[in-house]
């Protein structure tokens, strides 16, 4: 399992989940659904859709999100299910589902932006998306295929348990309204990763993110993801107009933007 930490409430894993390569495809499967009937129920019927319709999710949120054991062991059922019975987790998925109960705005958004970033980049493949309820893991979970958002990450910077686990400056980020750019940028570093990561000085490691970043504010058609470095590009590409989106994403040289 691959993580890479990217931003204070935000990271990055990749397990294995299908797709489909269509806009018009694009809708958030309702995993959480599922899910909360059964932690909050303890529905054996929702148990057995979330192991035959959602194998892979159910096998996502157990291994690599909860850590709470392989899917195969005799009791994962009930670790799990003992697990959400706290009442912090409880609250959470009530929270969730209750902001939640529509996301049609949601698809709209992922739609506009995915068909646009298609536009700049024809070969770029679409995943497909699903909702969660985590336990303030992972914000957006990400492979080459598929993009899960965890609702209990995105409650807003009021939602009041969040004061107990965060500082101010994360609450910022943890809103309705910074999903679709979430989705947008962590699925940008997953298609155009750093070369060499490692090796690489801050500095090119800030410039490059600080690139998909931009990228993102430019498909999503805000300015979500800002900051002094992402004003640095957004000032190279006001000054080279024929860069286009795809070349600003694989160009190596970094030096250009250091102005």
């Amino acid at each position: 399992m691959t993580v890479l930490l990217l931003v204070s409430s935000c990271d990055f894993t990749m397990p294995r989940i299908a797709q489909h390569d269509s806009i018009d495809s694009i809708m958030i499967r309702r995993y959480d659904r599922v899910e909360s009937r059964y932690l909050t129920t303890g529905d054996f019927a929702a148990l057995q859709e979330m192991n035959t319709v959602y194998p892979t999710e159910t096998r996502a949120l157990i291994e690599d999100l909860l850590k709470l054991g392989s899917v195969s062991e005799v009791d994962i059922n009930k670790k799990l299910l003992d697990f959400y019975q706290d009442s912090t987790l409880q609250n959470v998925i009530y929270a969730a589902e209750t902001e939640y109960a529509d996301m049609s705005d949601l698809n709209n958004q992922l739609k506009k932006a995915f068909a646009k970033l298609r536009k700049e980049i024809p070969e770029i493949e679409i995943p497909t998306f699903y909702a969660q309820i985590g336990a303030f893991d992972q914000s957006i979970v990400v492979d080459d295929k598929a993009i899960g958002i965890s609702l209990d990450k995105y409650l807003g910077k009021d939602f009041p348990i969040y004061k107990r686990f965060y500082e101010k400056e994360q609450l910022e980020s943890m809103s309705r309204e910074y999903i679709v750019p979430d989705c947008v940028v962590f699925y940008l570093i997953s298609m155009f990763p750093m070369a060499n990561f490692e090796e690489r000085t801050q500095y090119e490691r800030d410039i490059h993110f600080a690139k998909l970043s931009w990228a993102t504010n430019y498909v999503t058609e805000t300015e979500l993801l800002k900051n002094d470095y992402t004003q640095k590009v957004n000032l190279f590409m006001r000054e080279h107009k024929d860069v286009s989106l795809k070349d600003l994403l694989t160009m190596e040289n970094n030096i250009e933007f250091d102005m």
